[in-house]
């Protein structure tokens, strides 16, 4: 199901009601969730909905999709201070109840098996929020991932470190590598939002909807998990047929 609303900020509250929905109805609920610009929105919707309606988040546990090689947690541009910075500090999810990958361990291969691990225990997110990259990469899955990759550490591809590189002060400090959660542990969700927005995106949309199913286009993957909604803001859907989008609605 592919859902346009008008503005990124209406896609967001969308997705923030959705993620509540989801809380209030399933108290201990495991969270996947991404990070980005366009993600921040969502958050802050959220937050905002959570401090209206106050619902129990001690049993929540969440996951995120990535983090960078290299960067601590107190890094700016890390995203376990991303995810404390937009979300975290800002609601009462017990800090034990919220994982990451440790972009600091020693030994990444062993980290990438540990997080695989204890993401299995949960038996997979019950709802995962999922962005896409221009180059349709979803988590740090570049082109040619293949589908049955569990977590692992990524050579993040020139594009990737293009268009990340903005958020860094310094350009050059962009880092390399990440760890990412694989591609069949994003699949092992649920339910899957992908959330999509910007005019930037709006190619990466279009080879979604009209390519198969295929590892050089790592996002077409979720043609095959059975409840993904694609929510979309009018920029990014632009390059659409008519036909293949539905209006979306916002409930106050």
């Amino acid at each position: 199901m592919y859902l346009v609303f008008d503005t990124h900020q209406e896609a967001s509250q969308f997705v923030a009601q959705r993620m509540l929905q989801r809380i209030i109805a399933q108290p201990d609920i495991c969270l996947g969730l991404a990070t980005g610009s366009t993600m921040e929105p969502i958050y802050q919707a959220l937050i905002q909905l959570i401090n209206q309606s106050q619902p129990a988040l001690s049993q929540v546990t969440t996951f995120n999709l990535d983090e960078y090689v290299g960067l601590g947690k107190s890094h700016p541009q890390s995203y376990y201070y991303y995810m404390c910075h937009h979300f975290f500090s800002h609601v009462s999810i017990p800090e034990a109840q919220i994982n990451l990958p440790n972009g600091k361990a020693k030994d990444l291969a062993a980290e990438c098996e540990r997080y695989t691990q204890v993401l299995n225990q949960t038996q997979g997110t019950d709802y995962q929020l999922l962005g896409v990259g221009t180059n349709g990469h979803i988590g740090f899955n570049e082109p040619g991932t293949p589908f049955d990759s569990l977590t692992h550490v990524v050579e993040l591809t020139a594009q990737t470190r293009l268009d990340n590189s903005r958020f860094f002060d310094d350009p050059a400090e962009m880092p390399y590598q990440a760890i990412t959660m694989g591609i069949q542990d994003i699949m092992q969700a649920t339910e899957i939002d992908l959330v999509i927005t910007g005019e930037h995106k709006a190619e990466v949309v279009r080879n979604f909807y009209h390519s198969a199913v295929n590892e050089n286009l790592p996002v077409s993957v979720l043609k095959q998990h059975p409840q993904v909604t694609v929510v979309l803001d009018k920029a990014a859907a632009s390059l659409l047929p008519h036909e293949a989008v539905q209006k979306g609605l916002v409930t106050q």
